[in-house]
């Protein structure tokens, strides 16, 4: 018996091995038609091979690396995985698997394939430059760097490695070396199409748009069909603003790619812009499925939940986000935004979010060296706006009426647009300017340089912390004085930043320690031109015979609160209804909600009129379908409120506990309706029924109030720009006299 056994187990080893070199002969025509460009036939003696050798190692990994090139990265994964467990100490088959790992996102994993191949094959330039590629992705930057230096040492003329060292140092902020990089590798091998794309992403990082168009053309010219530089020209398009555009190439990507992160990041912000929250928000949630940690993606679920008026929430999703990637700036900066909606939000809680901002990211930029300068506190000052709001923008319609009123002889203005686009309303700024300067494709340095040649004496921000802003040129100071005003002047953080401009009730002498900057007052924080083209209107509740209040303000500017308060009002002024006004109630998934908000209160869903996004000029008319006006709260409107006044229709103001829970009484006192200005949610209630039942007071407001408010020094336009003028002029002097004598404080 013992025999018989051991004479089997002889004729199947020799059987085996027989196989084996069998399978040995039929893997050198596989490798020998897959060099001949026939890899159908390699496949097919491949699997030949496993059926009489299962565990034949060459047959697997080649199959592996088939099914990764076919982009079956299921089955890639599986056989690389077999192919390691029949022979452990493979560096290509560990290196192999490393690169599905990173195809699948699966960095971690990759990383540690990645090791051990260069653990049994130390030299191998491929795996070095392919780990460097996988410590990029997980924020190992420098370390990615290192890699690819490594190869490059060992493979001088490695032209994907000096592609791939291009994007590390991209990625930490080494715009320079990364073009020498990427010009490197294009000498190498010139229809480089990564590499090409690289250059287009360092002109974007410095927004030079133009080039960054051309590069990035020109690289799908080569591989028309690349999911990563369709992603690359779809951010190019949004940074242009070219949402249509944009989102075609992400479309393009993800179709290619379905879980490309980056494009589901980018797609989801077009979503938002555009008003499509509902869309929006399955794309982050396939986002965070992708990538549970990506703090992109917590950012952008914040903003879906900001649409939505849900700010707790939102705060909440930014906070993770930044337990996450505590410098991650989009996240930061939103944040500012979002806490200026938060009602417990008090001046502590906001600037101590700007002061954040500042440790995190501005400290960390160079400081200008300024030249000297004469220092005559008489001269001709001259000033800079830097701005992108010199277009279509609330901002923009504070900003106008002063450049329009400035007096030339005494203040030279020079005007640095940073929007990538233009409109009519660019068209009415530029010649107001006595220099104007396209600067939407300067990157922060450039800016920095041309301010500093143009001489400016006193550099105006107008953006604070909002879309477009460039507040990390102010960081380099490359101006003596540097003030932020007119659009949203709720401080900084900046210590590069000099002055705010505010008035009392904006910003009250109690909070001013707070803040980064000192406090400049003006006789309202904003001013608007007179409203002639709104004709004159009949006081809606005298033929309606009810009371129609109005919101004309964004949707997430209407806090649970503010409807608390609202339906309270609702309830006691009997069959009063309310129009919101808001290009977002266009979303039928925000429309509904709001209105099941004012239902959930108490009011019927027909007392609550939604309408969407108007031109213009319909967009004043429809004041005349409103009685009073009710200012939203703990955010309160800033051009809203100027229209609805010079429309004739009084505003009920909140004074909170921040500046931007304080700009609709700042505005409504500033014309000299201080009574319908309160400290608290009872007294908001009472104000706005107390005039409800006053139509005779109504009427004659609406009749009196436009003429009123352009002679007030808060709406008279030209005593305005004197007033600012006048804050310049002192700002100057004050530096002047500051000055070492006999020279500049430079």
């Amino acid at each position: 018996m013992q025999s018989s056994l051991g004479a089997r187990a002889y004729q199947n080893a020799r059987l085996q091995k027989k196989l084996r070199k069998q399978a040995d002969a039929v893997m050198s025509f596989a490798v020998e038609a897959l060099g001949q460009g026939r890899p159908a036939e390699a496949e097919e003696l491949c699997r030949e091979i496993l059926k009489e050798v299962p565990d034949h190692f060459h047959a697997t990994h080649l199959l592996g690396l088939r099914a990764f090139d076919g982009g079956r990265l299921d089955e890639a994964e599986f056989l690389l995985e077999r192919a390691i467990a029949l022979d452990p100490r493979s560096p290509d088959a560990h290196g192999n698997l490393g690169a599905v790992y990173f195809a699948l996102q699966k960095f971690q994993a990759a990383r540690a394939c990645q090791e051990k191949a260069i653990a049994l094959k130390p030299n191998c330039p491929i795996t070095l430059t392919n780990l460097g590629n996988t410590l990029l992705h997980i924020g190992l930057g420098e370390e990615a760097i290192g890699l690819h230096d490594r190869a490059i040492r060992l493979k001088p003329d490695y032209a994907d490695a000096f592609c791939n060292r291009g994007m590390a140092e991209l990625m930490t902020g080494k715009f320079e070396r990364a073009k020498e990089s990427f010009d490197r590798a294009l000498s190498l091998q010139p229809r480089h199409a990564e590499a090409i794309a690289g250059r287009g992403m360092v002109s974007l990082e410095l927004r030079h748009f133009n080039a960054a168009a051309a590069a990035l053309d020109a690289a799908l010219a080569i591989k028309p069909g690349s999911p990563r530089i369709l992603l690359q020209r779809g951010r190019l398009n949004l940074s242009l603003s070219r949402l249509e555009q944009a989102a075609a190439d992400l479309d393009a990507a993800l179709t290619q790619s379905p879980r490309l992160e980056v494009a589901l990041c980018w797609r989801a912000q077009i979503d938002i812009l555009v008003g499509n929250t509902a869309r929006a928000m399955v794309g982050v949630k396939t986002l965070l499925e992708v990538n549970p940690r990506s703090e992109m993606g917590l950012a952008l679920l914040a903003a879906c939940h900001v649409n939505q008026g849900d700010i707790a929430t939102a705060l909440a999703h930014l906070d993770a986000a930044l337990e996450i990637a505590p410098d991650f700036p989009e996240a930061i900066g939103y944040r500012i935004f979002v806490l200026d909606y938060l009602p417990q939000a008090d001046f502590v809680v906001q600037q101590a979010a700007r002061k954040y901002w500042w440790d995190a990211i501005g400290a960390k930029l160079p400081r200008r060296t300024l030249a000297p300068r004469k220092l005559d506190p008489d001269r001709r000052i001259v000033i800079g706006y830097v701005a992108s709001e010199f277009r279509r923008h609330s901002a923009a319609y504070s900003l106008l009426p002063v450049l329009r009123h400035h007096d030339h002889a005494r203040f030279k203005i020079v005007c640095y647009s940073c929007w990538p686009s233009q409109d009519e309303m660019t068209e009415q700024f530029k010649p107001l300017a006595d220099v104007w300067v396209d600067a939407a494709q300067l990157s922060d340095d450039e800016l920095a340089d041309r301010i500093q040649v143009d001489g400016i004496d006193i550099l105006i921000d107008v953006s604070g912390h909002t879309t477009g802003s460039r507040l990390h040129v102010f960081a380099r100071k490359p101006a003596p004085i540097q003030v932020t005003g007119f659009g949203h002047a709720t401080g900084t953080g900046l210590q590069t930043m000099d002055y705010v401009l505010a008035d009392p009730v904006f910003i009250p002498p109690s909070a001013r320690h707070l803040l980064a900057e000192k406090v400049h007052d003006l006789p309202c924080l904003i001013t608007i031109d007179p409203i002639l083209d709104a004709p004159p209107s009949e006081l809606p509740m005298l033929r309606n015979g009810h009371v129609t209040f109005g919101v004309f303000n964004r949707i997430f500017k209407i806090s649970d609160e503010a409807i608390g308060v609202w339906s309270k009002v609702m309830r006691t002024v009997t069959g009063s209804k309310i129009i919101i006004k808001n290009g977002l109630l266009d979303d039928p998934m925000l429309r509904d909600r709001l209105i099941a908000r004012f239902v959930e209160q108490g009011i019927a869903e027909d007392n609550v009129v939604c309408m969407g996004s108007t031109p213009r000029a319909e967009h004043l008319q429809a004041f005349a379908k409103v009685d009073i006006s009710l200012d939203t709260f703990p955010q309160n409107g800033g051009i809203s409120t100027w229209e609805s006044l010079y429309a004739g229709v009084p505003v009920v103001a909140k004074l909170g506990r921040g500046a931007s829970s304080r700009a609709g009484g700042s505005i409504v006192a500033a014309v000299g309706l201080g009574d319908w200005v309160a400290e608290d949610d009872e007294g908001y209630a009472a104000i706005a029924c107390k005039y409800a039942a006053q139509p005779a007071h109504l009427a004659k407001l609406r009749a009196e109030l436009p003429a009123g408010i352009a002679a007030s020094p808060a709406g008279n336009v030209e005593i305005y720009t004197r007033e600012v003028e006048a804050g310049y002029r002192q700002f100057w002097r004050d530096y002047c006299a500051a000055a070492p004598e006999g020279g500049d404080l430079a």
